[in-house]
């Protein structure tokens, strides 16, 4: 079976995180299944210059976030996992309660309660403690928490040096190899 991963898209400042996740597993033999909610089509237009076909192209699969008949919110549709990026902290919080009245939020839940990968890419700044609170109940859920914090020891160039740095990390945590970024050494 073709490795299966599901890329979710929310409303959160930085959608260009979740289209660069589909990019670079579209150069890899992954099946794309995406979940992209209304918020984040806004953002689209706001923050890149990609329709929302442009994005649904780069996906295998593309599900409406009401669509809970999806195969996604079953636990019997395998996947290897499954990445919000980024993650708002309402989609955090419908994560962290198991409050599932949505797609995005029902297929994070599925892919927790069969142990599978899970990657919020949090995007959020302060954070006040009901934040960390979530961030914490999710991860005692079992999800990975990985807000978009670059480093600098690869010498980062440009924007997407700093995005590819992100998206690296969260292809490290799911097992796919890719060359993203310098790492760490001398």
């Amino acid at each position: 079976m073709k490795r299966r991963i599901v890329i979710g898209i929310t409303g959160a400042s930085g959608v260009i995180y979740g289209i660069r996740m589909l990019e670079r597993l579209k150069d890899q033999d992954v099946e794309r299944h995406l979940i992209l909610s209304e918020a984040a089509k806004d953002n689209l237009r706001i923050e890149t210059s990609y329709s929302v076909e442009q994005v649904c192209s780069l996906a295998d699969h593309v599900y409406g976030n009401n669509e809970l008949t999806a195969p996604l919110a079953s636990g019997s549709f395998l996947t290897e996992g499954m990445v919000i990026a980024p993650c708002t902290i309402k989609t955090l919080s419908g994560i962290a309660n198991s409050y599932t009245s949505n797609l995005m939020v029902r297929a994070a839940d599925v892919t927790l309660k069969e142990k599978r990968k899970l990657v919020l890419v949090v995007r959020e700044t302060p954070l006040h403690k009901g934040h960390l609170r979530i961030m914490t109940m999710a991860a005692d859920l079992g999800a990975h928490i990985l807000p978009p914090i670059p480093s600098f020891y690869h010498q980062p160039k440009t924007i997407d040096d700093i995005i590819d740095q992100t998206i690296g990390k969260v292809l490290d945590y799911l097992g796919i190899s890719h060359n993203l970024f310098k790492r760490w050494g001398w």
